[in-house]
């Protein structure tokens, strides 16, 4: 089944946000502000929050849960590597159109920077791999980025795009510092040759590589598509799910699963825990920036027919008890009050499910879902 919605702008109020450090400019260019996955930066007596990504690839280490720590801040900052290679016998990943298009939709300004520092990894080196390990940003090339955002005066999507119109600058930077990286530690990493093929594409501008990246989110969304993945726990199959936006393109993902009742759909994001009652934070926060999509949209249609739409966080672990047998969040303390009042006040469904009873959570969903969806048709913003 594949949904095709539009979104037109966003709007949502984020209530979990972690209370960030204050960074200086010093401690910006000596890496030691980047110990932290988001902070405040002091930028002569400005305040700009900054998240960074340890790797392009937004499966790893949670970055959407760094930028979503941002979120209550005026002035958001996303630092993306270009590219992260790990060595030969590691992974490399590339910076996906669809990333900076999501951030766009945030509200949140990219810088899209490179590693020009790395080590050789002992714990792999006596494992005879070639992988590198402890990588950092050229923090003075992220300061002179800012400069730049500092003396820019539009929006996020504005900048964005005027990012990727110049990102051959960066994707040979990226190159040479790791030509230079594997030279003085002695690992070999990945042929240079498919970096070689994205500068080539970043040549013919940003609109080619758009379309590149598009294709390639894509393939990946219906390898997703076809996957469950271990932390998630669902009862039907996945959903494509096509956003189309402002920016003229679209934006690939899929939803864990979904119900259809007449002319209402509930598109619902899941996230599992093994260990626990809830999920994590980092997993729950992962889930709300999603939900900061779902909740905005303002058509949503399957094989042209238009729906009533909802969004919905499911929590489901294989923990649970009978007392979480119904959605009201009821005796899961601070944490859990906090999250369902996330969800309270941006018109986000949030579902406890058993996740040791598929049929019990599926009646527990449907009943809920019926009698919310009489009180809860939210307002295409």
């Amino acid at each position: 089944m594949h949904i095709h919605c539009i979104l037109e702008k966003v709007s949502y109020k984020p209530t979990l946000c972690d209370s960030l450090e204050t960074c200086t400019m010093k401690e910006f260019l000596s890496g030691k502000a980047f110990e932290h996955a988001s902070f405040l930066l002091d930028y002569d007596g400005a305040e700009i929050a900054v998240s960074q990504w340890v790797s392009p690839k937004r499966t790893r280490s949670y970055p959407y849960a760094r930028v979503y720590n941002t979120m209550n801040k005026s002035k958001r900052v996303t630092i993306i590597p270009f590219l992260k290679d790990e060595g030969k016998d590691g992974d490399r990943d590339f910076i996906q159109w669809d990333t900076v298009s999501f951030m766009s939709l945030l509200g949140v300004y990219v810088i899209i920077g490179y590693y020009n520092k790395a080590e050789k990894s002992e714990r792999e080196k006596q494992k005879d791999k070639h992988k590198i390990t402890n990588q950092e940003f050229d923090y003075k090339y992220l300061k002179k980025k800012l400069d730049e955002l500092d003396a820019f005066k539009s929006d996020a999507l504005h900048w964005n795009l005027a990012q990727l119109e110049n990102l051959e600058e960066v994707a040979e930077k990226a190159k040479q510092s790791y030509l230079k990286i594997s030279e003085q530690t002695g690992i070999e990493l990945h042929n240079v040759r498919g970096i070689n093929k994205r500068i080539e594409i970043l040549k013919k501008k940003a609109e080619v590589f758009k379309t590149f990246s598009r294709e390639l989110a894509a393939s990946a969304q219906n390898r997703e598509f076809q996957t469950v993945q271990p932390k998630e726990s669902t009862i039907q199959q996945k959903a494509k799910i096509s956003i189309k936006n402002y920016l003229g393109g679209e934006y690939h993902l899929t939803v864990d699963e979904l119900i259809i009742e007449e002319d209402s759909l509930f598109l619902i994001e899941k996230k599992h825990s093994k260990h626990s009652d809830i999920p994590s934070m980092e997993d729950i926060k992962d889930g709300f920036l999603k939900m900061i999509l779902f909740s905005n949209l303002s058509q949503v249609h399957i094989n042209g027919k238009k729906f009533k739409h909802f969004p919905v966080l499911g929590l489901t672990s294989e923990k649970y008890f009978e007392r979480l047998d119904n959605c009201s969040g009821e005796g899961q303390g601070e944490k859990g009050k906090k999250i369902f009042n996330e969800g309270t006040v941006n018109g986000v469904l949030v579902c406890l499910m058993n996740d040791s009873d598929k049929k019990g959570q599926e009646q527990i969903l449907e009943r809920y879902l019926k009698k919310k969806s009489k009180t809860m048709e939210k307002t295409p913003l």
